[in-house]
């Protein structure tokens, strides 16, 4: 009972406090009301946001006479004195036409005018999200200049800066208010799915380069912060409603709608609160590319090709030698000795691959993301001193595409923050995590649904059988291998029957991968950091110092991880400090940093940063920034833990206590290699495969080759030798210039990125009997153990891995982006950007590498908008393109034709209703457009939305 009332005290206790309640309005020279404006007293936290009039209610404990601080971006800062509590204020903003005094603070960890700010920064403002023509702030941060997005699905986009991103962009870091909110378990972004409601977004600010010397070694390509609205400043009831549809040749026109709420209240000025909630449902964008996955070999092989495995075709990976099955039938008794002759005679020796399923088939193509947050918000002394309780939970389904294409079901994850911050510091402290929910692996769901009307080995039985009449009656050998696709598929089931969905049902429930698809995971990541900045205590220079702590607990099953039975807890820290110095009458500001991380299977590693920034002219509006830092990206969790089969091969990470930790053991399927091994399977482990395999380039030209020439084919192998996975390293050089004339504001940025020791992925055969050498002698006796590795893959015993590890190549980057901004007569605006991207490695020192730049070389985006058309109207134009570019991943290789996208949007406001309405649409053209290889093309979106702001 004394908690209760404890508790309602201090939910309540306003009502003891005597308030000064001042009420007002802010305008522009056009007495024109400025929406979402800051009014503040000087000195106090107490604080409000003017509404889509311009009006604002204040309420503060201070008695008059006292100052109010009225600001808003792109107007100069006005003072208003109050003397009375019954005095309304009508404030007049000026216009000051120079987005370089906007405030960001990301770039230092410490407020700073943009114009200062070190190194290249982008900034979206709720004015901007009005704005945008896209259908989420999310969406639209594709327009900001250095910005590229991977979109594997509707509701499930990534961001790429500078390129070497894939979906799983692990290079690349998202905070939501001071939360990282990247997958425990995946270790990358997942969008927006568990980020900020549209209606709370206060500012996003984007790093696009490298940023290790403050923010540890995640934040290795760049970093985007967005932060929430505080309930002290921006309170009431927000909400919006938004309705479309979206249109695209694969899926048709179907329906789209998303909508939010936002409640936020100051009880007093020691006490606030605030809850979100928002929820997307949609169609996705359906995947139906029916090319051969293999692009670069076989462009144009279609579903006729006897080894056919389609981009979005899954269940068709299943494939065999069809002159090796007739050894399995004799094994098996199914043949005698003198049908195997025959068999051997007439089967080719290449392979044959089952009859798949579309992705469409295997999915019901819908999107959903909802996203609940609340915060407690407690100021116990009234000042600039706050505790702030933070919960979130995001949770829906989407498509997520890595080494396989995988459909996110009820997916969940959480996180909870308690954070103590004041003017000079923060320490907080979060825990994130996640539950799989009933997600599934659209490969393994293609494969398991085939096996559970026919065993592979049944299937691939009758179509050699089938194969061999019809070749015996006459037919060639497209006519054999149609006839006998047809015998092997009876009794196939088709997707849409009760049968289908059934077997369906069954496989998506079903964790092991030799019977099922369903994806477990039940990961955490805890994570502590702390800040202080001795402004106030030293005045010779601003330093400050800082650190973080951060532990994983993976937990798969086993699935994913080889964390079956046991969690994998793994560790990593770091401490940095910085120092900024200004010189020259403050026209020079020297910024210094440095930061020490260690993970607990790495040597620590220091990241160093230095910087200058000049402001010359008498405005200081010509700004030159240059820039070094060292970086350095230790293996994510994947890289070192992961054991995961994705069917065509075992995606196996290096840390030690993970290769003695992974073991599979496999059937010995030749009589030659059960000879030799003493029985019908054998159990390998980690170590076989970075220590005893081939590479898979020269295993690739063994098996061409073996079959007319073994001695030849034999001289081909090579061993692979794969180091155990590094960190990673970067120095980073960056030059830009920041400046303003009368009306136009512009930015250019200039860099170059030298990496080493990049961390990769590279396949590799491994023999499951025999040793691992280069060119062995075939002709030795069976004894010899290059013979034996050489029997094991001509007859198939092998296991293909994909391991982690880094290339000994040097890898360069280098780019240049040049954005610039307009304010044309009558309130138009024009801004556009330009960036130009590319790397360069010697691909001859290690063939098998992929960079997986995943880039376009150059890139163009503009906008045209006026957000006072005429009365409460306004509108918005944009669009972008960019050059083809090749797509590398661990699903598929190739080619992403170039893009050209335009979106529009109008809006209106309704002051009564304190309300703005807005049409739009995206790719107004219809011009369907790729990011992702894999993923379905992107159509057309129009939506109308409703957005009621107190």
């Amino acid at each position: 009972m004394r908690i209760y009332h404890l508790f309602v005290t201090l939910l309540f206790c306003a009502v003891t406090f005597a308030q000064t309640t001042i009420t007002g309005s802010v305008k522009d020279s056009k007495n024109e009301p400025i929406p979402g404006a800051n009014v503040k007293v000087a000195g106090e936290s107490a604080a409000a946001v003017t509404d889509a009039d311009g009006k604002f209610t204040l309420k503060t404990s201070k008695k008059p006479p006292f100052t109010l601080e009225i600001s808003s971006i792109g107007f100069a800062t006005q003072k208003v004195q109050v003397t009375s509590a019954s005095q309304k204020v009508d404030a007049v903003l000026q216009n000051e036409d120079t987005r370089l005094d906007e405030i960001v603070i990301s770039a230092s960890r410490t407020p700073e005018r943009i114009r200062e700010s070190p190194v290249t920064i982008e900034r979206m403002t709720v004015k901007d999200i009005k704005r945008s023509a896209s259908p989420t702030f999310y969406d639209g941060l594709e327009n900001l200049k250095e910005v590229h997005m991977n979109t594997s699905s509707m509701s499930f986009k990534s961001i790429n800066t500078r390129g070497f991103a894939t979906v799983a962009n692990t290079r690349f870091m998202q905070l939501v208010d001071g939360m990282d909110n990247s997958s425990p378990l995946l270790n990358f972004v997942l969008g927006n799915l568990i980020g900020i409601s549209e209606i709370d977004v206060q500012s996003v600010e984007l790093l696009p380069g490298a940023s290790s010397a403050l923010y540890g070694a995640n934040a290795f390509n760049g970093i985007l912060f967005m932060t929430s609205k505080s309930p002290f400043t921006s309170q009431g009831v927000s909400a919006y409603v938004k309705y479309g549809q979206t249109s695209q040749r694969a899926a048709g026109t179907n329906e789209y709608a998303d909508y939010g709420v936002r409640v936020a209240h100051a009880f007093n000025k020691n006490f606030a609160a605030k809850a979100n909630f928002s929820f997307m449902t949609g169609t996705d964008w359906f995947a139906t590319d029916y090319r051969d996955i293999d692009l670069v070999n076989n462009v144009g092989l279609d579903r006729s090709f006897h080894n056919y495995n389609g981009i979005n075709v899954y269940g068709d990976e299943a494939s065999t030698n069809l002159r090796g099955v007739a050894t399995g039938l004799l094994n098996a008794g199914a043949i005698t000795p003198a049908q195997f002759s025959v068999f051997q005679q007439i089967l080719p020796n290449y392979n044959v691959s089952r009859t798949g399923y579309n992705e469409v088939d295997l999915t019901d193509n819908k999107v959903k993301n909802a996203k609940v947050d609340f915060s407690l918000h407690f100021k116990p002394w009234g000042d600039d001193n706050e505790i702030i309780w933070q919960s979130k939970f995001g949770f829906g389904n989407t498509v997520y595409q890595g080494a396989n294409r995988y459909y996110l079901n009820g997916f969940f994850m959480q996180q909870h923050k308690l954070e103590f911050k004041g003017k000079n510091y923060f320490v907080r402290g979060y825990f994130t995590t996640e539950d799989g929910g009933n997600s599934y692996d659209m490969l393994f769901t293609g494969l398991n649904v085939n096996r559970q009307w026919k065993s592979d080995a049944q299937w691939f039985g009758q179509y050699a059988g089938a194969y061999v009449q019809s070749t015996l009656a006459g037919a060639t050998p497209a006519q054999a291998h149609a006839a006998a696709r047809g015998v092997a598929d009876t009794g196939r089931l088709i997707p849409g029957t009760p049968e289908f969905q059934a077997a369906f049902n069954r496989v998506i429930a079903d964790p092991n991968v030799l019977t099922g698809s369903r994806l477990v995971d039940d990961s955490k990541l805890y994570h502590s950091d702390a800040n202080y900045n001795f402004k106030d205590l030293v005045k010779f220079a601003e330093i400050q110092v800082g650190g973080s702590f951060r532990m994983y607990e993976l937990n798969s099953l086993g699935r994913i991880y080889t964390d079956k039975g046991t969690d994998i807890l793994y560790r990593e820290y770091g401490i940095y400090t910085q120092i900024q110095k200004k010189f020259m009458d403050d026209r020079l500001k020297f910024t210094g940093s440095i930061r020490y991380d260690k993970s607990q299977n790495f040597d620590g590693d220091y990241s160093p940063r230095l910087s200058l920034v000049y402001s010359a002219g008498e405005q200081r509006n010509h700004n030159f920034r240059a820039s070094f830092q060292t970086g350095f990206r230790n293996p994510t969790t994947q890289d070192q833990y992961i054991g995961f089969n994705v069917g065509s091969a075992v995606l196996l990470g290096s840390a030690p206590d993970n290769l003695d930790r992974y073991t599979e053991t496999l059937p010995i399927t030749s009589a030659s290699g059960q000879a030799i091994v003493g029985g019908t399977s054998t159990t390998i482990n980690g170590n076989n495969a970075y220590f005893n395999s081939y590479t898979a380039a020269s295993a690739a030209q063994f098996a061409a080759l073996a079959g007319t020439d073994p001695v030849a084919a034999s001289a081909l192998l090579r061993r692979a030798n794969v180091s155990l996975v590094q960190p990673e390293t970067v120095k980073a050089f960056e030059l830009g210039y920041r400046g303003q004339i009368k009306n136009l504001s512009y930015d250019i940025t200039g860099y170059y990125n030298i990496y080493n020791d990049f961390i990769g992925n590279v396949n590799v055969v491994t023999p499951l009997y025999g040793v691992a050498q280069d060119a062995p002698n075939p002709l030795a006796g069976p004894t010899d153990t290059g013979a034996q590795s050489i029997d094991a893959l001509a007859t198939g015993n092998t296991r293909v891995f994909q391991l982690y590890t880094n290339t000994g190549v040097e890898v360069r980057s280098l780019g240049f982006g040049a954005g610039f901004n307009y304010r044309l007569p009558k309130n138009f605006e024009f801004s556009a950007n330009y960036n130009f991207a590319e790397f360069d490695y010697d691909q001859d020192q290690d063939p098998g590498f992929e960079a997986g730049f995943n880039t376009p070389k150059h890139r163009v985006k503009a906008s045209i908008s006026n957000d006072n058309l005429f009365k409460n109207f306004g509108f918005s134009i944009s669009g972008r393109w960019n050059t083809g570019y090749r797509w590398e991943s661990t699903f598929v290789d190739g080619w992403i034709d170039e893009a050209t996208v335009f979106d529009a949007q109008i809006n209106y406001n309704i002051p009564k209703l304190k309300s703005v309405l807005k049409i739009g649409a995206t790719n107004i053209l219809g011009n369907e457009y790729q990011q992702v290889l894999g993923a379905g093309f992107i159509g057309s979106q129009y939506f109308a939305s409703l957005t009621i702001n107190p």
